[in-house]
């Protein structure tokens, strides 16, 4: 039967040019011929192999069952690899696989002759070239994906909002079902479940309920090995792995591929990422190297977000230590005030207010605006806030007034200036003196912008202009008093409000504060809220920059 085999299948001078590898069979499974191209592909002499069953090209995983497949295939001209081709391995002469593309066709008996006649042609063809370049076209793939992903998270404002993108940003990107998201816990020394996350009308209740129940420790299956190798970690069948107890919740929900990455900034471990497919996936090793990269990427960019936050907050903290914590209640005047930081990365603004109580039964005002933004001008807005508390207090030689407490300000300011960049502040300061017929304001300016009393008339800018503090020893103050009448409202504001700019830099001005208070406000609240408004209008789509704002305002009701 062998002979008639190759009379009918082949021409041997056609066979033995070809690129390929053609193995034929006969009934039984035993090679008949092979052309000279296996010496190539495998390693094997063509004379070293026949007569051999085919199970001698094959892995030993792949010979079980393999006759009683090739039989019914004979019988029924019908199976798995039946006219296609299909990518498996086979056995080099020296042990190692070489995964090749196989097309297999029956060769039906010649006629009058049994089943027994019937044979096998199989063309073997190398898939190398293939493979590597779908796994090149794959890792490229993956390369601009976490590139997307990097790109997305840059729009997170921080780091929380950045990690609960992070799931579904990788899934979507990288074209995986669901995802889960790990952190360490330096208490407990184990990992936590952060989220879950499932693409759109694909739920996994099971996985998520499970892995919020667990912690893993160091060596676990997936999270935990990552943890202890600091690398990616596969596990590409689920289902055949009944013994990971956690893992068994993800092949409930029909999960049947997983891999997890790590999250690093340096040597930290900031969080462990689980991905999982519904599809049996392969993962090759130049796709662990990309997740590697994208785990490196992604925690460096997390990592400056974080440390960004926590700057932000002892900016934060630091602010608040500026301002007073609430404003107090003083009778016969309603007090509001607000305090909004600029745009620049200086983080602390150098804009500062205080209301306190003089042992007399008056009221000392404050507001200042110190040269400059960051932690030096913040040093400079505590000096400024602290010195005039500490010359109104009652511990004072004398009593303080508005000149009083700007001198002693300018004096501490002199005392602390150093050789670096000259710290200029500007201040207005009040004192309020409530009576039973109304309420008197003694009022001394420092380079500040006047205040504003809105009353039923109009607005008028009250005081006079001075020079600022810590420029001078020799410092004159200006003072005037005015009258609060019923009904009036006297405001108190940086230059954050009147230098507001719009798109074409036209700013706000002290036209613009008039026209707001023309309403002549007799409500602190209502003007605050109403100044704040009008200045984040002007500066609504504008390219320019956002000073600090404050504005204080002192309403004496009718």
């Amino acid at each position: 039967m062998a002979l008639d085999h190759e009379a009918a299948v082949t021409a041997p001078s056609l066979l033995t040019a070809l690129p390929d590898t053609v193995v034929v069979a006969d009934a039984a499974g035993r090679i008949t011929y092979v052309n000279p191209h296996v010496r190539v592909l495998l390693g094997h002499e063509p004379s070293a192999v026949l007569g051999r069953p085919l199970e001698v090209l094959m892995p030993q995983r792949f010979r079980r069952g393999h006759g009683t497949d090739f039989t019914r295939f004979l019988v029924t001209g019908q199976g798995e690899l039946a006219g296609r081709t299909t990518q498996l391995p086979a056995l080099h002469a020296d042990g190692h696989e070489v995964t090749v593309d196989v097309t297999l066709a029956m060769v039906p008996p010649p006629e009058g002759a049994g089943p027994e006649a019937a044979g096998v042609v199989a063309v073997l063809r190398d898939a190398s070239t293939t493979i590597l370049l779908e796994r090149q076209l794959m890792v490229s793939r993956y390369l601009a994906a976490t590139l997307r992903v990097t790109a997305a998270l840059t729009e997170a404002p921080d780091a929380d909002v950045a990690f609960r993108d992070l799931l579904p940003t990788l899934c979507t990107e990288l074209d995986w079902d669901a995802a889960t998201l790990w952190e360490p816990d330096s208490a407990s020394r184990s990992l936590h479940h952060v989220g879950t996350w499932t693409a759109p009308g694909s739920e996994a209740p099971a996985l998520h309920a499970a892995s919020h129940a667990h912690r893993i420790g160091r060596g676990e299956v997936l999270p935990g090995l990552v943890w202890s190798r600091r690398e990616p970690v596969v596990v590409e069948d689920l289902w055949a792995q009944p013994r990971l107890t956690r893992l068994s919740a993800a092949r409930a929900d029909g999960l049947r591929t997983g891999v997890a990455f790590p999250v690093v900034r340096g040597e930290e471990l900031l969080a462990v990422c689980e991905l999982f497919s519904r599809e049996l996936r392969p993962v090759p090793a130049e796709l662990l190297d990309v997740l590697a990269h994208a785990g490196r990427q992604i925690g460096q960019f997390l990592g400056r977000l974080r440390a960004e936050s926590e700057v932000r907050q002892l900016a934060d903290t630091l602010q608040r230590s500026l301002l007073p914590s609430h404003l107090p209640a003083i009778r016969g005047v309603d007090l509001a005030a607000r305090y909004r930081p600029g745009g620049g990365a200086g983080l602390v603004g150098g804009d500062t207010y205080d209301v306190m109580p003089l042992p007399d039964g008056r009221w000392m005002v404050l507001i200042a605006d110190v040269c400059g933004t960051g932690a030096e001008a913040a040093a400079v807005t505590a000096l400024t806030r602290h010195t005039a508390r500490a010359a109104a207090s009652p511990a004072a030689e004398t009593t303080a007034g508005p000149a009083e407490v700007l001198r002693a300000v300018n004096a501490a300011l002199l005392r602390a200036r150093t050789d670096g960049p000259l710290r200029f502040v500007t201040a207005c300061c009040l004192v309020l003196s409530p009576g039973p017929g109304g309420v008197c304001a003694t009022v001394g300016v420092a380079g500040h912008p006047l205040p504003v009393l809105a009353c039923p008339d109009g607005p008028r800018e009250i005081g006079v202009p001075g020079r600022p503090l810590g420029i001078t020893p020799d410092l004159d103050v200006p003072v005037v008093e005015v009258e609060l009448p019923p009904g009036s409202t006297l405001v108190l504001y940086t230059d954050g409000v009147t230098e507001a700019r719009d798109d074409a830099g036209a700013q706000f001005g002290e036209d613009g504060l008039r026209r707001v208070l023309t309403a002549g406000w007799g409500d602190a609240e209502a003007a605050v809220e109403a100044i704040t408004a009008a200045v984040e209008e002007r500066l609504r789509d504008s390219r320019y920059e956002a000073d600090d704002l404050a504005v204080l305002a002192l309403a004496v009701p009718a």
